[in-house]
Order: C-alpha cells, then structure tokens, then sequence
C-alpha cells in the first residue's frame, strides 16, 4: 500500500541538524505512528513520505519553513520570576508548557538575571534545517474511528481509556 490521506504509517526514524549531531530517533523505542494528511508530523517529512510504501528508506532535508518554522524574535518574553510557582527551582534550559492567545505552548527559560525570566516560545527544533533517515515501516488504511479521531489508534499510537 502506498503511503497517502488517510492511511496509518509507521516509520522509524534517525533526526540529526545540519553538523550531523542526532537530536532524536526511534532506535530502541516505539516506531513514529502517525495519520497521513491529517497534520501529525511537520509538513515537509509528511510531503516527502507521500507515494512511498512499506519497506521503502528515505533520506529526507527539511528547511524551517516546512519543518518547524523560522525562529521568531517576538516569541521572546521577558516575564518576573514571580510569575512562576516556584522560582527557587528555575534554571536556564528548563521548559514547561504555558497557556498563550494561539493555546498550549512549550517555553524555554534562556536566561534568569535578578527578578526576570527571558523565556522563549519558538519551537526548540524553530529556525533549523532537519535531516531525517527513514525507513517506512507500515501502511495501512486508517479504520473510520481513528479517522474520526484524528489520529491513530493500537500499537505504538494513541490508545483511550
């Protein structure tokens, strides 16, 4: 079957950036599930996985713009230390998930001086190039639950209670 909308892949994955450093990878953990064309992976790997099959290895680089974005300057605050529940336990390179106008979003503390927090809002992997080496686990036809849901159910995906 041939990875399109509306079918349930299953890859495994290595993610380095642009020096060859690895940032993430599915070795030794669950395969990535997702739901094709339904927006559960970033744009551009999703684009370059249409048309292949199970079996199938790919060696994919994806620019910001069609990964996670350019960084964004605007999405730096500065906020008081006060603001948090415990300031006695920030440091810098912390994250945590904060409510914002576009909803949930991951921030990072980059830096603490005096009674202000500098964190930022752009997605930590904002502004690189990704590499990605794939290889194309499965493909299946998504059943209408998981197409009604929005993501994919059973082994390795999203299970309800």
């Amino acid at each position: 079957m041939i990875i399109a909308k509306d079918t349930v892949v299953t890859i495994d994955y290595a993610l380095t950036d642009e020096e060859g450093e690895l940032i993430d990878s599915s070795e030794g953990e669950e395969p990535l599930v997702y739901l094709h064309g339904h927006h559960g992976i970033i744009p551009g790997l999703e684009e370059a996985l249409a048309g292949h099959r199970e079996g199938d290895r790919l060696e994919v680089t994806i620019p910001p713009e069609e990964g996670y974005g350019d960084w964004d300057e605007d999405l730096v605050e500065v906020v008081s230390v006060t603001d948090f529940d415990d300031p006695e336990t920030l440091e810098v390179g912390a994250q945590f998930e904060t409510d914002t106008e576009e909803g949930p979003r991951l921030a990072t503390i980059i830096e603490i001086e005096g009674g202000e927090v500098t964190v930022d809002l752009n997605h930590p992997l904002a502004g690189m190039t990704l590499n990605f080496d794939i290889v194309v686990r499965g493909v299946r036809p998504a059943t209408a639950e998981e197409l009604a849901h929005g993501h994919p159910h059973g082994a390795g995906a999203h299970e309800h209670d």
